[in-house]
Protein backbone atom coordinates (compact mmCIF):
# COMPACT_ATOMS: atom_id res chain seq x y z
CA UNK A 1 0.00 0.00 0.00
CA UNK A 2 1.05 3.28 -1.12
CA UNK A 3 0.42 5.75 1.49
CA UNK A 4 -0.86 9.04 -0.21
CA UNK A 5 -1.19 12.60 1.22
CA UNK A 6 -3.41 14.91 -0.97
CA UNK A 7 -3.54 19.09 -0.82
CA UNK A 8 -6.49 20.88 -1.98
CA UNK A 9 -10.12 20.27 -1.32
CA UNK A 10 -11.44 21.86 -4.40
CA UNK A 11 -13.22 20.52 -7.40
CA UNK A 12 -9.73 18.56 -8.89
CA UNK A 13 -8.51 17.82 -5.08
CA UNK A 14 -11.94 15.90 -4.95
CA UNK A 15 -12.07 13.92 -7.81
CA UNK A 16 -8.19 12.83 -7.21
CA UNK A 17 -9.65 12.31 -3.07
CA UNK A 18 -12.69 9.84 -4.61
CA UNK A 19 -10.27 8.10 -6.64
CA UNK A 20 -7.55 7.81 -3.82
CA UNK A 21 -10.32 6.27 -1.43
CA UNK A 22 -11.30 4.17 -4.02
CA UNK A 23 -7.88 2.87 -5.03
CA UNK A 24 -7.24 -0.73 -3.81
CA UNK A 25 -3.11 0.19 -3.92
CA UNK A 26 -3.67 2.97 -1.93
CA UNK A 27 -3.88 4.46 1.90
CA UNK A 28 -5.82 7.90 1.74
CA UNK A 29 -3.54 9.70 4.58
CA UNK A 30 -5.73 12.44 4.27
CA UNK A 31 -5.95 15.94 2.84
CA UNK A 32 -5.21 19.22 3.68
CA UNK A 33 -6.13 22.80 2.21
CA UNK A 34 -5.74 26.09 2.64
CA UNK A 35 -9.12 26.45 3.89
CA UNK A 36 -9.28 23.98 7.17
CA UNK A 37 -12.87 23.67 6.92
CA UNK A 38 -13.29 22.59 3.27
CA UNK A 39 -10.06 20.02 3.53
CA UNK A 40 -12.32 18.57 6.80
CA UNK A 41 -15.65 18.43 5.09
CA UNK A 42 -13.50 16.66 1.91
CA UNK A 43 -12.11 13.82 4.62
CA UNK A 44 -15.11 13.28 6.38
CA UNK A 45 -16.79 12.53 3.03
CA UNK A 46 -13.75 10.46 1.77
CA UNK A 47 -13.51 8.53 5.30
CA UNK A 48 -9.65 9.84 5.59
CA UNK A 49 -8.32 12.84 8.23
CA UNK A 50 -7.48 16.44 7.77
CA UNK A 51 -3.94 16.84 7.91
CA UNK A 52 -1.97 19.72 8.75
CA UNK A 53 0.82 20.91 6.37
CA UNK A 54 3.33 19.64 8.77
CA UNK A 55 1.73 16.39 8.99
CA UNK A 56 1.56 16.40 4.77
CA UNK A 57 5.39 16.57 4.60
CA UNK A 58 5.65 13.78 7.15
CA UNK A 59 7.72 11.28 5.87
CA UNK A 60 7.20 8.88 8.62
CA UNK A 61 3.77 8.78 7.74
CA UNK A 62 3.73 9.47 4.01
CA UNK A 63 5.34 7.96 0.89
CA UNK A 64 3.71 10.46 -1.59
CA UNK A 65 2.17 13.69 -2.15
CA UNK A 66 -0.85 14.72 -4.68
CA UNK A 67 -0.68 18.20 -5.68
CA UNK A 68 -4.26 19.47 -6.58
CA UNK A 69 -4.06 23.26 -4.55
CA UNK A 70 -4.71 26.25 -6.23
CA UNK A 71 -2.18 27.24 -9.32
CA UNK A 72 -0.32 29.44 -7.34
CA UNK A 73 0.60 26.98 -4.98
CA UNK A 74 2.17 23.96 -6.63
CA UNK A 75 5.72 24.94 -7.52
CA UNK A 76 5.86 25.95 -3.19
CA UNK A 77 3.88 22.27 -2.42
CA UNK A 78 6.52 20.54 -5.55
CA UNK A 79 9.60 22.04 -3.60
CA UNK A 80 8.27 21.19 -0.01
CA UNK A 81 7.87 17.40 -1.12
CA UNK A 82 10.88 17.64 -2.83
CA UNK A 83 13.04 18.92 0.78
CA UNK A 84 10.89 15.87 2.09
CA UNK A 85 11.93 13.46 0.11
CA UNK A 86 8.48 12.29 -1.20
CA UNK A 87 7.41 11.41 -5.05
CA UNK A 88 4.95 14.15 -5.79
CA UNK A 89 2.31 13.66 -8.72
CA UNK A 90 1.46 17.77 -9.08
CA UNK A 91 -1.50 18.82 -11.86
CA UNK A 92 -0.28 20.96 -14.23
CA UNK A 93 0.84 23.65 -14.07
CA UNK A 94 3.93 23.70 -12.36
CA UNK A 95 3.60 27.39 -12.23
CA UNK A 96 2.08 30.13 -14.28
CA UNK A 97 5.50 31.96 -14.11
CA UNK A 98 7.54 29.70 -16.58
CA UNK A 99 11.17 31.34 -14.65
CA UNK A 100 9.82 29.92 -11.01
CA UNK A 101 8.45 26.78 -12.87
CA UNK A 102 12.16 26.29 -14.33
CA UNK A 103 14.12 27.43 -10.69
CA UNK A 104 11.27 24.96 -8.99
CA UNK A 105 11.84 21.88 -11.66
CA UNK A 106 15.85 22.33 -10.57
CA UNK A 107 15.07 22.18 -7.14
CA UNK A 108 13.10 18.95 -7.21
CA UNK A 109 15.43 17.53 -9.35
CA UNK A 110 18.56 18.34 -7.57
CA UNK A 111 16.47 16.39 -4.62
CA UNK A 112 16.41 13.04 -7.11
CA UNK A 113 12.61 12.39 -5.99
CA UNK A 114 10.26 11.64 -8.51
CA UNK A 115 7.62 14.08 -9.48
CA UNK A 116 4.44 13.62 -12.65
CA UNK A 117 2.44 16.71 -13.69
CA UNK A 118 -0.94 15.71 -14.45
CA UNK A 119 -1.41 15.84 -18.35
CA UNK A 120 -4.31 13.56 -18.28
CA UNK A 121 -5.03 13.68 -21.85
CA UNK A 122 -2.34 11.11 -22.57
CA UNK A 123 -4.19 8.85 -20.27
CA UNK A 124 -7.41 8.66 -22.64
CA UNK A 125 -7.76 5.36 -24.14
CA UNK A 126 -8.24 6.05 -27.67
CA UNK A 127 -5.04 8.81 -27.39
CA UNK A 128 -2.96 6.07 -25.86
CA UNK A 129 -4.12 3.66 -28.64
CA UNK A 130 -3.48 6.57 -31.43
CA UNK A 131 -0.20 7.51 -29.87
CA UNK A 132 0.80 3.37 -29.79
CA UNK A 133 -0.26 3.45 -33.54
CA UNK A 134 2.16 6.28 -34.73
CA UNK A 135 5.25 5.70 -32.80
CA UNK A 136 5.34 2.14 -33.75
CA UNK A 137 5.05 3.39 -37.64
CA UNK A 138 1.50 2.26 -38.44
CA UNK A 139 0.63 4.97 -40.67
CA UNK A 140 4.51 5.72 -41.72
CA UNK A 141 5.87 9.44 -41.22
CA UNK A 142 3.67 11.80 -39.54
CA UNK A 143 2.94 14.85 -41.76
CA UNK A 144 0.04 16.20 -40.45
CA UNK A 145 -1.59 16.41 -36.81
CA UNK A 146 -5.31 17.69 -36.10
CA UNK A 147 -5.76 18.12 -32.63
CA UNK A 148 -9.59 19.75 -31.60
CA UNK A 149 -10.03 20.95 -28.40
CA UNK A 150 -13.57 22.52 -27.78
CA UNK A 151 -15.67 23.51 -24.51
CA UNK A 152 -19.15 23.74 -23.85
CA UNK A 153 -19.87 26.65 -22.13
CA UNK A 154 -17.22 30.03 -21.35
CA UNK A 155 -15.57 29.59 -18.12
CA UNK A 156 -16.71 32.31 -14.96
CA UNK A 157 -14.80 35.23 -15.80
CA UNK A 158 -13.25 35.17 -12.50
CA UNK A 159 -11.40 31.89 -13.41
CA UNK A 160 -10.31 32.96 -16.98
CA UNK A 161 -8.76 36.34 -15.35
CA UNK A 162 -6.29 33.84 -13.22
CA UNK A 163 -5.75 31.01 -15.62
CA UNK A 164 -3.32 32.19 -17.63
CA UNK A 165 -5.19 32.68 -20.54
CA UNK A 166 -6.35 29.99 -23.17
CA UNK A 167 -2.63 29.10 -24.58
CA UNK A 168 -1.61 28.25 -21.32
CA UNK A 169 -4.67 26.84 -19.35
CA UNK A 170 -6.81 24.84 -22.44
CA UNK A 171 -4.55 24.39 -25.25
CA UNK A 172 -1.38 23.49 -23.00
CA UNK A 173 -2.60 19.71 -22.63
CA UNK A 174 -2.83 19.76 -26.53
CA UNK A 175 0.77 21.39 -27.02
CA UNK A 176 1.68 18.20 -24.71
CA UNK A 177 -0.41 15.49 -26.45
CA UNK A 178 1.23 17.18 -30.04
CA UNK A 179 5.19 16.55 -28.35
CA UNK A 180 3.97 12.86 -26.92
CA UNK A 181 2.51 11.77 -30.73
CA UNK A 182 4.70 13.06 -32.82
CA UNK A 183 8.04 12.06 -30.81
CA UNK A 184 9.20 15.92 -32.13
CA UNK A 185 9.67 19.10 -29.87
CA UNK A 186 7.92 21.87 -32.20
CA UNK A 187 10.52 24.51 -33.67
CA UNK A 188 7.68 27.85 -33.79
CA UNK A 189 4.45 28.51 -33.49
CA UNK A 190 1.77 30.70 -34.84
CA UNK A 191 -1.78 31.57 -32.79
CA UNK A 192 -4.48 33.39 -34.07
CA UNK A 193 -7.51 34.03 -32.15
CA UNK A 194 -10.95 36.03 -31.44
CA UNK A 195 -13.18 36.25 -28.62
CA UNK A 196 -17.06 36.04 -29.62
CA UNK A 197 -18.51 34.96 -26.47
CA UNK A 198 -18.29 37.72 -23.38
CA UNK A 199 -16.09 40.78 -24.62
CA UNK A 200 -14.85 41.65 -21.49
CA UNK A 201 -12.51 38.37 -22.55
CA UNK A 202 -10.55 40.56 -24.18
CA UNK A 203 -10.10 43.25 -21.71
CA UNK A 204 -8.55 40.40 -20.03
CA UNK A 205 -5.78 39.77 -22.86
CA UNK A 206 -7.49 36.58 -23.36
CA UNK A 207 -9.09 35.02 -26.60
CA UNK A 208 -12.28 32.26 -26.56
CA UNK A 209 -11.44 31.26 -29.88
CA UNK A 210 -7.81 30.33 -31.71
CA UNK A 211 -5.86 28.07 -33.98
CA UNK A 212 -2.08 27.16 -33.93
CA UNK A 213 -0.03 26.04 -36.22
CA UNK A 214 3.48 23.88 -34.70
CA UNK A 215 6.37 23.37 -37.49
CA UNK A 216 8.34 20.16 -36.16
CA UNK A 217 11.60 19.90 -37.07
CA UNK A 218 10.88 17.01 -39.89
CA UNK A 219 8.55 19.09 -41.28
CA UNK A 220 5.27 17.79 -40.07
CA UNK A 221 3.17 20.38 -39.42
CA UNK A 222 0.35 20.27 -36.38
CA UNK A 223 -2.93 22.39 -36.02
CA UNK A 224 -4.72 22.73 -32.78
CA UNK A 225 -8.31 24.67 -32.67
CA UNK A 226 -9.79 25.39 -29.06
CA UNK A 227 -12.88 27.00 -28.49
CA UNK A 228 -14.35 27.88 -25.01
CA UNK A 229 -18.03 27.45 -26.09
CA UNK A 230 -19.43 25.20 -28.85
CA UNK A 231 -23.45 25.40 -27.50
CA UNK A 232 -23.46 21.08 -28.42
CA UNK A 233 -21.51 20.10 -26.19
CA UNK A 234 -17.32 19.08 -25.17
CA UNK A 235 -15.44 17.97 -28.49
CA UNK A 236 -12.75 16.26 -28.27
CA UNK A 237 -10.47 14.69 -31.35
CA UNK A 238 -7.28 13.72 -32.87
CA UNK A 239 -6.28 12.87 -36.62
CA UNK A 240 -2.66 11.90 -37.68
CA UNK A 241 -2.30 11.72 -41.20
CA UNK A 242 1.23 9.65 -42.08
CA UNK A 243 2.57 8.55 -45.42
CA UNK A 244 1.24 5.44 -45.27
CA UNK A 245 -2.35 6.03 -43.82
CA UNK A 246 -4.20 8.21 -41.02
CA UNK A 247 -5.61 7.44 -37.98
CA UNK A 248 -8.14 8.89 -35.91
CA UNK A 249 -9.40 9.41 -31.83
CA UNK A 250 -12.35 11.04 -32.34
CA UNK A 251 -15.65 12.62 -31.20
CA UNK A 252 -17.09 9.83 -28.17
CA UNK A 253 -20.51 10.87 -27.56
CA UNK A 254 -22.52 9.91 -24.49
CA UNK A 255 -23.93 6.33 -26.54
CA UNK A 256 -23.66 4.59 -29.55
CA UNK A 257 -27.31 4.33 -30.37
CA UNK A 258 -28.60 5.48 -34.12
CA UNK A 259 -32.59 6.04 -34.28
CA UNK A 260 -32.56 5.82 -38.28
CA UNK A 261 -36.23 7.73 -39.65
CA UNK A 262 -37.68 9.07 -42.63
CA UNK A 263 -34.59 11.30 -44.24
CA UNK A 264 -33.35 11.60 -40.94
CA UNK A 265 -30.43 9.71 -38.30
CA UNK A 266 -30.24 10.75 -34.95
CA UNK A 267 -27.74 9.26 -32.89
CA UNK A 268 -26.18 10.61 -29.05
CA UNK A 269 -24.64 13.52 -28.18
CA UNK A 270 -21.67 14.58 -26.90
CA UNK A 271 -20.78 14.90 -23.52
CA UNK A 272 -22.22 18.43 -21.20
CA UNK A 273 -19.05 19.10 -19.95
CA UNK A 274 -15.04 18.28 -20.50
CA UNK A 275 -14.93 16.69 -17.28
CA UNK A 276 -17.66 13.72 -18.34
CA UNK A 277 -15.58 13.23 -21.38
CA UNK A 278 -12.36 12.62 -19.40
CA UNK A 279 -12.84 11.98 -15.54
CA UNK A 280 -11.50 7.85 -16.52
CA UNK A 281 -8.47 9.78 -17.32
CA UNK A 282 -7.30 10.39 -14.01
CA UNK A 283 -7.50 7.36 -12.34
CA UNK A 284 -6.03 6.07 -15.23
CA UNK A 285 -3.22 8.70 -15.00
CA UNK A 286 -2.78 7.22 -11.17
CA UNK A 287 -2.97 3.85 -11.82
CA UNK A 288 0.67 5.05 -13.67
CA UNK A 289 2.04 7.05 -11.14
CA UNK A 290 1.74 4.43 -8.51
CA UNK A 291 3.38 2.05 -11.01
CA UNK A 292 6.08 3.99 -11.10
CA UNK A 293 6.57 4.27 -7.81
CA UNK A 294 6.14 0.20 -6.99
CA UNK A 295 7.49 -1.14 -9.86
CA UNK A 296 10.68 1.07 -11.01
CA UNK A 297 8.73 1.73 -14.68
CA UNK A 298 9.30 4.99 -16.22
CA UNK A 299 7.06 8.41 -15.11
CA UNK A 300 6.18 10.36 -17.07
CA UNK A 301 4.80 13.22 -17.84
CA UNK A 302 7.94 14.10 -16.15
CA UNK A 303 8.78 18.21 -14.83
CA UNK A 304 10.91 18.53 -17.10
CA UNK A 305 8.02 17.54 -20.07
CA UNK A 306 5.59 19.97 -18.64
CA UNK A 307 8.17 22.55 -19.08
CA UNK A 308 8.49 21.98 -22.61
CA UNK A 309 4.67 22.44 -22.81
CA UNK A 310 4.28 25.46 -21.10
CA UNK A 311 7.29 27.29 -22.88
CA UNK A 312 5.01 26.18 -26.06
CA UNK A 313 2.59 28.25 -24.11
CA UNK A 314 4.75 30.93 -24.08
CA UNK A 315 5.45 31.33 -27.35
CA UNK A 316 1.81 30.65 -28.78
CA UNK A 317 0.37 33.33 -26.48
CA UNK A 318 3.42 35.87 -27.26
CA UNK A 319 2.23 34.81 -30.51
CA UNK A 320 -1.40 35.89 -30.29
CA UNK A 321 -0.13 39.05 -29.07
CA UNK A 322 2.23 40.17 -31.91
CA UNK A 323 0.51 38.66 -34.26
CA UNK A 324 3.99 37.29 -35.69
CA UNK A 325 5.42 33.14 -36.24
CA UNK A 326 7.45 32.72 -32.90
CA UNK A 327 10.40 30.78 -32.22
CA UNK A 328 10.24 28.07 -29.38
CA UNK A 329 12.85 28.42 -26.94
CA UNK A 330 12.82 25.48 -24.48
CA UNK A 331 14.19 25.59 -21.05
CA UNK A 332 17.44 23.81 -20.39
CA UNK A 333 17.16 22.09 -16.70
CA UNK A 334 18.12 18.74 -15.55
CA UNK A 335 16.07 16.32 -16.65
CA UNK A 336 13.87 18.62 -19.00
CA UNK A 337 14.99 16.49 -21.97
CA UNK A 338 13.20 13.16 -20.45
CA UNK A 339 10.52 12.33 -23.30
CA UNK A 340 8.54 8.84 -22.58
Amino acid sequence: MVRIALVGAGFIGSVHARNLAEHPEVRFVGVGDIDAARAGDLADRMGTDRLTDAEIYDSDQVDAVLIASSTDTHADHLRRAAVAGLPTFCEKPIDLDLAHAIDTVARVTAAGVAAMVDFNRRFDRDHSELHRSVRTGEIGGVELVQLTSRGPSLPPLDYIATSGGQMRDQTVHFFDLARWITGEDPVDVFAAGSVFTDPRMAQLGDVDTSVVTLRMPSGALVQIDSARRTGYGYDERIEVLGSDGMIESGRRPTGSVSRYGPGRLVGDGLHAGWFERVAPTYRAALDHFLAALTTGADIGPTLGEALKAQAIAEAAARSLRTGNRETITYPVTPSAVTTH
